[in-house]
């Protein structure tokens, strides 16, 4: 069980950089509008993907929902 938990805490901050990352990037993309170091558009994807969610209704809603759920330390 013990290496149970350190898989589960590697994935956690994991995910806290990568979320960290993302929001370094949103911040980056708004204040410079080209960012070498980042080949992709950040604030476009989370745009994108905030529109995906947005336009399929309900489901669209429980996506969300679980999402939040994942990420808010419940999990």
């Amino acid at each position: 069980m013990h290496w149970i938990n350190s898989v589960r805490g590697w994935v956690g901050s994991l995910a806290e950089l990568g979320i960290s990352i993302i929001a370094l990037g949103v911040v980056l993309g708004i204040l410079f509008d080209d960012i070498p170091f980042l080949p992709v558009d950040v604030t476009g994807n989370v745009i994108a993907f905030v529109n995906a969610l947005g336009s399929q209704g309900l489901v669209g809603l429980v996506a969300l929902g679980i999402i939040w759920w994942a990420f808010s330390g419940r999990a």
